[in-house]
């Protein structure tokens, strides 16, 4: 998987960045066959601004984007966001194993 990293008019810490890498690789790890992803960080006005895709083979594309004063929190809410998309598939395209209660 590929993991591109975009900066849009802003300065991102090399420790920020390894972050953002480790929570993409983490939730793309629960999805299986996920082609890319595309972090951007986006720095115009007094926001600062997250935005993570995941493009899949089987599942399409996931997006989610946060704002906060600066871009760790942002990143937090984004990846947030992003984790609850991604149960809700999991989620939806699980089968109820024998003996498991369903509802």
């Amino acid at each position: 998987m590929d993991i591109i990293l975009h900066a849009h008019h802003a300065d991102v810490p090399d420790s920020l960045r390894e972050q953002a890498e480790t929570a993409t690789r983490r939730i793309a790890a629960r999805l299986k066959h996920v082609a890319n992803a595309i972090v951007r960080f986006v720095g115009d006005g007094p926001t600062r601004r997250v935005e993570i895709v995941l493009r899949g083979h089987r599942h399409g594309e996931f997006f989610a984007h946060a704002n906060a004063r600066t871009f760790a929190p942002a990143l937090a809410a984004a990846v947030h966001r992003l984790e609850a998309q991604v149960a809700r598939v999991r989620r939806s395209k699980r089968v109820p194993q024998s003996g498991e209660r369903s509802g």
